[in-house]
């Protein structure tokens, strides 16, 4: 692919991946997990897409990931070219089409490689030679999508029907897509040929996919453009138009266009593709022992088979189990049969019909600076271990119901205390008042870790009055 022109890579990550619950929860979802290695799904995804053939990637994704998202592609060593805010959810098609306006913007015959962040793809070579024919379709003004050699009759995919050869080589126009099915269908499809589970990924020009969305949905091309129109930076990141971009409809690429489109063409692709959609899948692709398991984590077995196993913190001791789903966290335990690893969405709900956190975020919360974990809670106190990272700083702020206690463990903190400037050391500490103005800053080259002790009337997070933020957040 050296030679070809560049491909500018679309990957998306606005997915929450509740399926794989309690591991993924909305505010750290799957793709910025590394469930299959030591790199996080997006980071897998975005080297997958880098060198050679193809251009700085677009990340498009929501607003309360965005400094994970940067931090991470910084760490892979990939310089995006955009990272694009969508202020609210509206599904793919109007993810996609605001990139292919930016992108269209300079180039409308440039190619566009639309990705889903969290997918895992073990044949990279393989990939890369699909891509290579879905890139030539494109060019000859077909939409291609790749169409995945099912192993399975699997329920949890939608699947796309072949029909006729295309005109580009090793691709066939699309007949239909077909959603979800049946199991007895599923085996249906296996057994005649010709089906294919739908990947979720696509391949076709700025120009093509622009003009067709215009003739199927001219609405939503409209409000995307407006919302791309009146787009502003802010630092490094670009905020689409909220009120434009909110009026569009909530579409999918194939309900939008790819359904609908005569210019549909599938590239097969046998290329080791999961959506890693729920523990069994991710148990699918992992790398197993002789029994079959999947052990992450401290975990013990003993006559153990066909288990996958995982653990944050603690120690999980398993006897004599199989076919079973167990996932520890430091909040949270789940214990499922593998053929029922599905059904956690209705734990997930449950969770959050009872006004749960647990469902939505985990108990160390991830912000621009670094972190912080609740380690205890009471009565009118609360106990935190807060991690800033070398050169950050929080915000200028001030708490109306809380005062807090700051004992340094690790690293050097500096901070302003009204009108002090202090500069403490590891097993030093100060108290600050409720109503001072403070900050706090890590200015060494390690890691600052320092636990706070909050005591007050009202202990919540949105006491927090920002004076100065170098991250843009303003007020509370």
């Amino acid at each position: 692919m050296s030679s070809a022109p560049s491909i500018v890579p679309i990957i998306l990550s606005g997915g929450s991946g509740t399926r794989l619950w309690p591991v993924s929860r909305s505010s750290y979802p799957k793709q910025l997990l590394p469930l299959l290695g030591d790199r996080t799904m997006l980071q897998e995804t975005a080297l997958r897409v880098h060198g050679p053939g193809f251009a700085a990637p677009i990340l498009v994704c929501n607003e309360e990931h965005r400094f994970l998202i940067a931090q991470q592609l910084a760490e892979a060593g990939v310089r995006p070219r955009q990272i694009v805010l969508e202020p609210v959810a509206r599904n793919t098609a109007p993810a996609v089409t605001a990139a292919a306006l930016l992108v269209a913007a300079e180039d409308p015959e440039a190619i566009l490689l639309v990705l889903p962040s969290d997918h895992a793809i073990r044949d990279t070579e393989g990939f890369r030679r699909a891509v290579a024919t879905a890139v030539a379709a494109a060019r000859q003004g077909a939409l291609a999508t790749f169409g995945i050699a099912p192993e399975h009759p699997a329920t949890g995919y939608g699947y796309i029907r072949a029909g006729e050869p295309s005109v580009a080589p090793g691709c066939s126009k699309v007949a239909r897509f077909v959603e979800k099915p049946a199991r007895e269908t599923a085996e249906t499809y296996l057994a005649e040929g010709g089906y294919y589970w739908n990947s979720g990924m696509f391949v076709f020009t700025a120009r093509a996919w622009l003009e067709e969305l215009g003739r199927l949905d001219p609405d939503m091309l409209a409000t995307c453009r407006d919302s791309v129109g009146l787009a502003r930076g802010d630092l490094d990141f670009l905020r689409l138009d909220s009120d434009s971009f909110a009026r569009a409809r909530g579409q999918s690429v194939d309900y939008a266009v790819m359904e609908h489109t005569d210019r549909a063409v599938v590239v097969p692709a046998d290329i080791g593709w999961s959506d890693v959609g729920s523990w069994s899948a991710l148990w699918g692709v992992a790398d197993k022992d002789q029994a079959g398991n999947v052990l992450e984590g401290d975990v013990l077995i003993d006559d153990v088979r066909n288990c996958y196993i995982r653990s944050t913190r603690p120690l999980v001791a398993a006897i004599g189990v199989e076919d079973l789903v167990v996932v520890v966290t430091d909040d949270a335990v789940l214990v499922s049969t593998a053929d029922r690893v599905e059904d956690v969405k209705n734990i997930v709900g449950r969770l959050a019909r009872d006004g749960r956190s647990e469902g939505n975020s985990h108990r160390r919360v991830y912000r621009p600076w670094g972190s912080y974990e609740t380690l205890e809670i009471g009565e009118r106190f609360q106990v935190k271990q807060i991690i800033v990272n070398p050169g950050a700083k929080l915000s200028l702020q001030y708490h109306y119901h809380r005062a807090e206690h700051w004992v340094v463990v690790e690293g050097t903190a500096r901070i302003v205390r009204g009108d002090e400037d202090l500069l403490l050391h590891e097993n030093q500490s100060t108290f600050i008042p409720l109503g001072v103005q403070h900050r706090l800053e890590n200015p060494g080259r390690v890691p600052l870790r320092l636990i706070e002790v909050q005591s007050g009337s009202y202990l919540g997070e949105d006491d927090i009055v920002r004076l100065d933020d170098q991250y843009g957040r303003q007020g509370r």
